[in-house]
């Protein structure tokens, strides 16, 4: 059966800057077993399926799927699939503002002419990290344990551990190890010096079945959480643009703004590079 694609480069600075979003759309007649099976052939950080939603309040419903499990949110995968879903035709139900449907429920995104944003979501786990995790993270970026400025829980899906570093520098000098027995979801963050043309500077490092280190180019969920994270201890004030892939020779830019209370919005550059029909 044909099924519209889509393969969007999000949170990029031009073209093939970004990270690279597979969207499925038309997917009511797909599995979770044949999802993450396309997931796994794609072979991207993620890759999503368009639903119709089953929430009144909700655009569309999506399912996000990484190569080894399901996700209830994830920050790339949310914007590209609402530029998917855009660009499929979708007409919200409310002009500039889109309501997503995943796992971890609605997820608010704003469209303006600076482009797509999403609300980010509350934390599911925050706080000071043990200090015999945070010692185990040290030894994977192999860094001594006295360069970790401060470690804390910042997950709002993926179980992300942020770790925040002296400087920007810093951040990009880490030489992680390539293997760990034990999954681990490191956020790593470091300021650039005062009048930047970003502020922060941040590398997302994630398990893989098999142990093994990855790092994702561009992540909008753990920019979030540590945008949020950031805000609150008084260590960040937004707007501000953070800057990520550096050391994968990508251009990621994520833009945060704060809003209403203390909604944090998280957006980015959204382009489809790619279109087309999967027939199988």
């Amino acid at each position: 059966m044909p099924h519209r694609f889509h393969l969007v480069d999000v949170f990029g600075d031009g073209p093939f800057s970004g990270n690279p979003l597979a969207v499925v759309a038309d997917a009511d007649d797909l599995d979770t077993a044949t999802m993450q099976q396309i997931t796994r052939w794609m072979n991207l950080s993620e890759t999503t399926f368009l639903l119709p939603p089953t929430s009144e309040e909700a655009d569309y419903r999506v399912r996000i799927f990484t190569l080894e499990r399901e996700l209830p949110f994830a920050g790339h995968p949310t914007l590209g699939t609402c530029h998917a879903w855009l660009a499929s035709g979708g007409v919200p139900r409310q002009p500039g503002r889109i309501v997503q449907e995943c796992g971890a429920g609605l997820v608010p995104i704003r469209q303006d002419e600076a482009g797509l944003a999403f609300a980010a979501p509350p934390l599911i786990r925050s706080g000071a990290v043990e200090e015999a995790r945070v010692a185990e993270i040290a030894a994977v970026l192999r860094v001594e344990r006295s360069a970790i400025v401060e470690a804390q829980w910042v997950d709002n899906g993926p179980g992300w551990i942020a770790v925040l570093l002296e400087s920007a520098e810093a951040v990009i000098a880490v030489d992680p190890t390539r293997h760990h027995p034990t999954r681990l979801d490191i956020g790593i963050v470091g300021p650039h010096p005062a009048g930047s043309p970003v502020a922060w500077e941040l590398r997302a490092l994630f398990s893989d079945p098999f142990g093994a280190l990855i790092e994702d180019p561009v992540t909008g969920s753990l920019n979030a959480s540590v945008a949020q994270w950031l805000l609150s201890s008084g260590r960040a004030t937004a707007p501000y643009v953070a800057a990520q892939g550096t050391c994968l020779g990508r251009k990621g830019r994520v833009r945060v703004e704060r809003g209403e209370g203390d909604t944090v919005w998280i957006g980015g550059a959204t382009q489809a590079l790619v279109t087309g029909v999967m027939d199988f």
